[in-house]
């Protein structure tokens, strides 16, 4: 099997490095830096905006289960193509989107699909990123890999704070980088639909009985989604025994499908963790957990529905067959 390389720069290589890893058919995405005049740049060089670099990404695919077609449709659902001068509240070229194509097919597929774009109608303003040979890409720091898994927290306040999701969903108005969307039923649905177990967790915050739940010792490989609308939220590849007796995960399945609050319902502050799109109650976090992310999430099993390794294609899920191999 021979794979193939795409580079693209979208502003902060955090935020475009997380969605293309969960494509079907892609290897790898490594983070790094490109389109600059000085070797071996350091992330405080590239940031001073005097190299030239742009942060970029490095995409390993299987052309025989996704094309570049496919991956650039990915890409320009992922930041403001209109804006030269950086990307949200980053500022400066190294921020700056750009393609840059590794042969003349790729040039011609990047052309055309940036033309598409600008005369879909989509944007007000013209599309500017633009296209050019592949040049140099140099690694970044280590710290800087799979940084939306390894800094949590971080990944989202700051992602939350840039205003990156708020504008993919006002221009493209669904989950893009699952390309599935989700949605919160009705009350009167949801007490059809759930157990009075799962509604008390989810709709009123409750707690489930340790040890008494369905998936709280549960090593059978797969998935874990909101009992309510689906969204990924956990893996059985991050599950492990906390001695609590609640399924607990070092880190989420798909980071952008977690939200945080802190909780203030007992004598310390807690952090709550939520759903993202139907808002139900799964559980806390906490800084107990093992390496390499040292974090619980202990969850409720009443707020998760498990889809084994086998169902994944028949549910729907199939992009996540690769967490697996």
């Amino acid at each position: 099997m021979e794979f193939e390389k795409a580079t693209f720069a979208g502003g902060c290589f955090w935020c475009v490095e997380a969605p293309l890893e969960h494509l079907p058919g892609v290897q790898s995405v490594v983070s790094g830096y490109t389109g600059g005049h000085k070797e071996n740049p350091t992330y405080e060089e590239v940031c001073s905006g005097t190299t030239g670099h742009l942060e970029a990404v490095q995409v390993v695919f299987d052309p025989s289960a996704i094309s570049y077609d496919q991956l650039l449709d990915a890409f320009w659902k992922l930041f403001d193509p209109t804006d030269a001068g950086g990307s949200f509240h980053d500022r400066g070229m190294q921020y700056s989107s750009a393609i840059y194509y590794h042969d003349e097919t790729q040039k011609a597929a990047a052309e055309a699909s940036k033309k598409a774009l600008d005369e879909s109608g989509r944007f007000d303003q013209p599309i500017v990123t633009p296209i050019l040979p592949a040049a140099h890409f140099y690694e970044a720091e280590a710290y800087h890999q799979d940084f939306y898994q390894t800094n949590v927290s971080h990944y989202k306040r700051y992602r939350e704070a840039s205003g990156r999701d708020r504008f993919i969903a006002a221009h493209w108005g669904k989950d893009e980088e699952t390309n599935r969307s989700y949605a919160k039923p009705s009350d009167e649905t949801l007490q059809d639909k759930l157990t009075p177990l799962q509604y008390q967790v989810t709709q009123e915050e409750g707690t489930e009985p340790p040890f008494r739940n369905e998936y709280w010792e549960s090593k059978e490989e797969g998935i874990y989604v909101d009992i309510v609308s689906g969204e990924p939220l956990f893996s059985s590849v991050d599950k492990f025994d906390s001695g609590t007796g609640w399924p607990s995960f070092t880190r989420p399945l798909v980071t952008e499908n977690i939200v945080e609050k802190r909780d203030f319902k007992l004598l310390l502050p807690r952090t709550e963790v939520r759903s993202k799109h139907a808002d139900s109650h799964l559980g806390h976090l906490f800084d107990d957990g093992p390496a390499p992310t040292g974090q619980r999430y202990c969850m409720n099993s009443a707020s998760l529905r498990f889809i084994p390794k086998k169902e994944l294609e028949k549910q729907g899920y199939a992009d996540l067959l690769k967490l697996f191999e």
